[in-house]
């Protein structure tokens, strides 16, 4: 395929995934659960008995089976984190291959980074993501309607952009808000949008410095915590991270991460560079996977369905760049669901 790259890892997990029985005839079913301890609500996307139909979700149609009975899978939960500003709906076409395969997907709504409120984006987030993901196990632990057709001693995790950062953080890695800031000192040309997100663009023109130098003072002025930010749950037992932010890792603590660790890669992201985030961690990691490496692919590239009418600066980092063919991205979400499946033995 012109867009991704094969490998031979990745030969052998569809091998694997096609071996494998996936739930037949199924619906995907979608539920929302309250959240646990004041983390915001956790979709739910499962097999399920139920009918699928046209559900309306923002400008989202997803064929589905709302609130639809659930039905035994293989017995295993992926937990899946959104991206800034995220929410669950751009990701419904993975999360539907992942129940065709068998899962149970759930995904946590990020308190103070999500579509509704963005107020806690950045580090402030990225400290309280993790845990954010263990109360979305519980909360599907907690559940009577699901928690019978499940093992949750080994929980996958998936995680995009911000997701990605949450992701690393649960395979063993650890940041600090220093890191970050030390990043963005070196680098804050090249490496802006990483540093600044959303709040102003740079175009070449006579007041580039300037922005630049505004960004670095905020961040001097509120990034300087020299505290090392590390997380664990023993239930997480395999994690893919898709263009994750990278930069505040200590890479030496990823070299060996404590559970099988694959990432998705995209040349022309231009939010997140890869050679100062995915790529640094694949250097640093020998036993890490590389999914997916989307040639043409941006940093909105993996979204699917992909989130109509944007515009601005978020257009620009997001839309997809001249010449990404997205027919590639069901066999991307196979290689997930294959990765997942390998690492996760069945369930009860």
């Amino acid at each position: 395929m012109d867009s991704e790259r094969l490998n031979p890892t990745a030969v052998v997990l569809l091998a694997v995934a096609l071996a494998l029985p996936a739930t037949a005839q199924a619906a995907v079913g979608i539920t929302e659960l309250p959240g646990k301890d004041g983390a915001g609500p956790v979709t739910v996307f499962y097999p399920s008995s139920g009918e699928a139909r046209p559900l309306k979700r923002g400008p989202f149609t997803l064929d589905s089976a709302w609130q639809g009975a659930p039905v035994r899978g293989n017995g295993r939960l992926i937990v899946v984190s959104h991206g800034s500003g995220g929410a669950p709906w751009p990701q419904s076409d993975l999360a539907r291959a992942l129940v065709e395969s068998g899962f149970v997907v759930a995904m946590p709504e990020h308190r103070g980074d999500n579509y509704k409120d963005m107020s806690a984006v950045g580090p402030e987030s990225w400290k309280r993501r993790p845990a954010e993901v263990s109360r979305a196990i519980d909360a599907v632990a907690q559940d009577p309607r699901l928690a019978p057709l499940l093992a949750l001693d080994k929980v996958g995790m998936y995680g995009m952009s911000a997701g990605g950062h949450t992701g690393l953080s649960l395979a063993g890695g650890r940041w600090s808000e220093a890191r970050f800031k030390e990043h963005c000192e070196a680098h804050i040309a090249e490496d802006f949008y990483s540093c600044v997100g959303l709040t102003t663009r740079l175009n070449g023109g006579v007041l580039d410095g300037l922005k630049e130098r505004i960004a670095l003072a905020v961040i001097r002025w509120r990034f300087d915590d020299k505290t090392w930010y590390t997380y664990a749950d023993p239930r997480i037992a395999a994690v893919v991270a898709a263009v994750p932010y990278a930069t505040d890792f200590d890479m030496d603590s990823l070299a060996a991460p404590r559970v099988p660790l694959a990432l998705i890669t995209a040349r022309q992201d231009k939010w997140l560079l890869p050679r100062f985030h995915s790529d640094r961690v694949l250097q640093a990691c020998a036993a890490c996977e590389r999914l997916a490496d989307l040639q043409n692919g941006g940093h909105g590239s993996l979204l699917s369905p992909f989130p109509p009418g944007l515009s601005g600066l978020v257009a620009d980092l997001l839309n997809d760049p001249p010449g990404f063919d997205r027919s590639v991205l069901p066999e991307v979400d196979r290689r997930i669901a294959a990765f997942f499946r390998k690492h996760l033995k069945s369930g009860k």
